[in-house]
């Protein structure tokens, strides 16, 4: 099993619920500024005199999100070691299970307090093995059996657990699902995969999860014993206003476990970590976990699991093989880092707003 180590020298915060808007304000005129009539169009368009530039207190910042962004919560932890366990998959489940659970000991062994798995890491990847492969979570027990392994290791090793995902049956649907374990062995959050992976690139790649999966319709946030989480699975890490939820409410660390392809993948997979957390200015860590890149299967992932700093730089990452990716992430970093580039105070509520509907219609029932 190959070993990765890198120091983590930055570090990061942010937060979640269900799916938001993204909504643009129209401009209205101000004592700083005059109105006219577009001549296409009676909407009225502000103009800013240069005498008289809208300064930071005309800004809003506290606008730009409704409702407002949550503190984050005071961090159990400043500094631990995590582990991005970089599987081969095999059609065994058995055997596929077993070694999840040797690698995920071998990483608490070299001090790993956070575990993160890859996607669909009990199963191959394809639409074929999802509903053979996939178990009751809530049921449990040997309904369950990749779960149960993940609990018993997460109570008996002492970590938190982010497994990866595997094929999930609830009644007569199917979901690609994310289980999070905390130290105690209690089952911790579920999400399940919320923006399902169908694509058509003629001559290239062709996939339709929607063929056999069923999308989940809640963003999962969870407060572990290493910090608050938002969970994302592969093709959720594309839709930006999934990280802006999670960020508005406080997460430390946005965790994807993913299995990118030989067509998206060196185009897009760091390119889409880096940017969700720097470019969208969120400053927070970024983890993701693939699997193995495995040749002759029908599906073959990308691999090149990575961890990605508050200021959008490569921490560690990997090539295609099986790995354990092991770093240092230090949340006593994230506010050096917003210190920096204050960009929580520079949004423009006056201009736009992300509505995270969840919470506002929780709070409107409350």
């Amino acid at each position: 099993m190959l070993q990765i180590h890198a120091n983590l020298s930055s570090c990061i915060i942010p937060r979640l619920y269900n799916a938001p808007i993204l909504r643009s304000q129209p401009a209205f005129p101000n004592n700083t500024g005059k109105r006219f009539i577009n001549s296409n169009s009676r909407t009225p368009i502000r103009t800013i005199s240069s005498s008289s530039p809208v300064m930071g207190s005309e800004f809003k910042p506290e606008e730009a999100r409704v409702p407002p962004a949550i503190p984050p919560p005071t961090r159990p932890i400043n500094k631990f070691k995590i582990a991005l366990c970089q599987l081969s998959v095999s059609a065994n489940k058995e055997r596929n299970i077993a070694h999840a659970r040797k690698v995920i000991e071998e990483a608490a062994e070299k001090g790993a307090r956070l575990v993160l798995l890859p996607e669909i890491w009990n199963s191959p990847y394809s639409n074929d093995s999802f509903p053979v492969y996939a178990e009751d979570i809530d049921a449990g027990g040997n309904e369950s059996p990749s779960t149960a392994m993940l609990a018993e290791l997460a109570q008996s090793l002492q970590i938190t657990i982010i497994g990866g995902s595997i094929p999930e049956r609830s009644g007569d649907k199917l979901y690609n699902t994310c289980c999070v374990f905390d130290t105690d062995g209690k089952l911790k959050a579920k999400h399940r995969k919320i923006h399902l992976f169908d694509i058509d690139i003629p001559g290239q790649m062709t996939f339709k999860e929607s063929k056999t999966l069923t999308a989940g319709e809640t963003p999962t946030i969870v407060d572990t014993d290493v910090g608050r989480i938002g969970i994302g699975i592969c093709y959720d890490i594309r839709f930006q206003e999934l990280a802006a939820i999670y960020a508005a409410r406080g997460a430390h660390l946005l965790c994807y476990p993913g299995a990118f392809n030989m067509t998206t993948g060196p185009l897009h997979w760091e390119l889409l970590q880096r940017a969700s957390i720097y470019l969208f200015m969120y400053q927070l860590y970024v983890a993701t976990c693939s699997p193995a890149r495995d040749s002759g299967s029908n599906y073959v992932a990308w691999g090149h699991s990575t961890l990605v700093g508050p200021f959008g730089e490569v921490l560690a990452t990997t090539e295609h093989d099986e790995a354990i990716v092991i770093s240092e992430i230090d949340y006593s970093l994230i506010e050096q880092r917003r210190t920096y580039l204050p960009f929580q105070s520079q949004r423009r509520g006056d201009l736009y707003q992300l509505v995270d509907l969840q919470r506002q219609n929780s709070t409107k029932t409350h």
